[in-house]
């Protein structure tokens, strides 16, 4: 086992198995249910027989890939990936988070300078980048994926994970993520990318800025995007730390910047890793958390998405689709 990193993870706890805790800035659930998948091979067929369309994506700001959806129905194949991943969330909602991590953590690897990492390849198929412990529990998602995969053998999986990602975020009531295919698979392990790309859960907004200004994020780019911490909660024995950050986990609201600006946030006494309690010990934050209204740049945005709801959905849906197209080459002219 590699050795485990306090990362933005969003992990569960492990099915059939458990591993080494990973201290990591995770989104955790309770333990999925294999019986979920069940329904998946019923659903695909529906969704082939009634050929369901998608209504159309509204325009992000997300570099040169402006022509995102652009007003065209989804492709058949992806309406019925579409339902089996809904189904898939509406049988477990513990999958909602954890397909947001999966997507999350096959982009958040990308380094601009080199042009290496990001969601193009899926390399997280294979070791080193499967054994990383900011990766714990992520075997669950891509399992539960395989199915749609089988059902359409055409779809890479580099595709399948982001628009999982995309599709899970609206299914929780967030906003629609502009999202296209156009990914391809790597065959094997020697295009993972670097270990230590993923941001670390116990750090500074030093630490935060260095990890994300890498990708290509700017400030305001960087709070939308941990604005998700508003999913799911963490156990000791996926991340070391424990506890939700807001009182619904599987809904996609502001809860998490109102909670950061409005609770007195304290050290939880004897955590170890250290971790952040609210007034009366139910809620969670993370240093890295904190570290969004210690500094007066991120600060400023914490209070802007508090307050505006549609200002942070329409601002995360542009940063969440920048993310999932790191890595990804630009369609020829």
């Amino acid at each position: 086992m590699l050795r485990a990193t306090r990362s933005f993870a969003r992990a569960l706890r492990p099915i059939g198995s458990r591993a080494q805790p990973a201290r990591s800035f995770a989104t955790t659930a309770a333990p999925i249910e294999k019986h979920s998948r069940a329904l998946l091979p019923a659903v695909l067929a529906l969704g082939a027989a009634t050929g369901a369309v998608l209504l159309t994506q509204p325009k992000a700001e997300c570099a040169w890939y402006d022509f995102l959806w652009g007003g065209k129905k989804e492709d058949p194949k992806w309406s019925n990936a579409r339902a089996a991943i809904l189904a898939l969330i509406e049988s477990d909602p513990n999958f909602g988070p954890l397909l947001v991590r999966l997507a999350w953590h096959a982009s958040g690897t990308y380094d601009k300078a080199s042009g290496t990492g990001g969601s193009n390849g899926a390399t997280m198929r294979f070791p080193p980048e499967c054994k990383w412990g900011a990766n714990n529990g992520l075997g669950a998602a891509r399992d539960a994926l395989e199915t749609i995969k089988t059902a359409n053998p055409d779809v890479t999986y580099a595709d399948l994970w982001t628009f999982a990602g995309a599709v899970a975020i609206e299914a929780m009531g967030g906003p629609k993520i502009p999202w296209t295919e156009g990914r391809t698979d790597k065959a094997d392990g020697s295009a993972c990318p670097p270990g230590g790309r993923l941001p670390d859960g116990d750090k500074d907004a030093a630490h935060i800025r260095t990890i994300f200004y890498r990708m290509g994020f700017n400030d305001q780019e960087i709070v939308a995007l941990i604005g998700a911490h508003t999913l799911g909660f963490c156990h000791s024995d996926r991340s070391g730390y424990d506890g939700p950050w807001t009182e619904d986990p599987y809904k996609f609201d502001t809860d998490f910047f109102k909670l950061l600006l409005s609770e007195p946030w304290r050290i939880k006494l004897g955590s170890d890793p250290v971790q952040y309690e609210n007034s009366n010990g139910t809620l969670m934050m993370l240093p890295a958390d904190i570290a969004l209204i210690v500094d007066s740049d991120f600060r400023k945005w914490v209070k802007v998405y508090a307050a505006d709801k549609d200002a942070w959905f329409k601002d995360f849906a542009a940063a969440f689709g920048k993310l999932l197209v790191l890595g990804v080459p630009k369609p020829s002219a």
